[in-house]
């Protein structure tokens, strides 16, 4: 997917803010200041107890590249410099920024980082989004919006997912899909999201929960997590005030320590994101620290 197609993609972001606001304020995964680490035995449960204090393993630490478009426009080369400087050795692509598959390769490379994950689009050619992929080193790839409607639309666009996931996957990257809040607004009172996950295969489908847009469409990330097991492989981490607006991940009150530490197992990578960031490099060092130090 170049540039363009990922923005588009991502552009409609800043338009989906829901009425969820009011509805998740006073949500299990919102903790009021100073109390993140709150926790009771309760919630250890499904088979996550106590057993130390867990972390987030740095090779499970990535960043969604969307997060840094105005740096990476202006600098590709410094910028994924920077990110390699702060300890970042995986990202998630979303475009190539003008790039061929080989050169952002290289450049990467040459930055000892790993494209380990992308976003993708799967209405264009996809034999030759498998191969850039491919190309770029891509473990994984996600879908990274779809809006319909109708349940019918969202049907059909699951039935279009599912036969291009199994394309991808016989090229051995599994093909998932990220969430923002719409899908999990009814609709004739059947939530896409619903639609989504019962009309894609879990063998081939899996889901990148964006943390943010799940708390924004009024759902517990633990809850979804423990539904739709084993298919929750990634999360993309970026914070919520309590008023809704987007920060930095720990700059909020979302309970990061209590998600991870009731959904830990099958989680594989944690992506630090912000969609709209002041600083994108401070953005990027301020994930990387909250994920490196937060236990749970």
């Amino acid at each position: 997917m170049c540039g363009e197609e990922a923005e588009q993609f991502h552009s409609r972001r800043s338009i989906l803010r829901g009425a969820a606001t009011a509805a998740v304020a006073a949500g299990a995964v919102v903790a009021l200041p100073g109390m993140a680490q709150a926790s009771t035995d309760a919630e250890a449960q499904g088979g996550h107890g106590h057993h130390g204090r867990g972390r987030v393993p740095v090779d499970k630490i990535s960043i969604q590249l969307y997060s840094l478009r105005s740096a990476l426009q202006a600098d590709l080369p410094g910028t994924l410099s920077a990110l390699a400087d702060i300890g970042y050795r995986k990202v998630e692509l979303a475009g190539t920024y003008g790039r061929t598959a080989q050169e952002f390769r290289g450049l990467l490379d040459k930055n000892r980082i790993r494209a380990t994950s992308t976003h993708v689009g799967i209405d264009g050619d996809l034999d030759k989004t498998i191969a850039d992929a491919k190309i770029l080193g891509n473990t994984r790839a996600n879908v990274p919006f779809a809006a319909f409607d109708t349940i019918d639309g969202w049907t059909q666009f699951a039935g279009r997912l599912d036969t291009a996931a199994r394309k991808f996957r016989r090229a051995g990257i599994p093909l998932g899909y990220h969430n923002h809040a719409h899908e999990f607004a009814p609709i004739g009172g059947v939530r896409p999201y619903d639609v989504l996950t019962r009309n894609t295969n879990p063998r081939y489908v899996h889901l990148e929960i964006d943390l943010f847009w799940a708390v924004e469409g009024g759902v517990d990330p633990i809850s979804l997590y423990r539904q739709h097991f084993p298919r929750v492989v990634q999360y993309h981490v970026k914070d919520r005030t309590a008023d809704g607006q987007m920060v930095d991940p720990g700059k909020g009150v979302i309970d990061f320590p209590r998600i991870f530490r009731n959904t830990r197992a099958n989680v594989g990578e944690y992506i630090v994101e912000h969609d709209n960031p002041t600083d994108p490099l401070s953005t990027a060092q301020t994930g990387f620290t909250y994920l490196r130090n937060v236990r749970f």
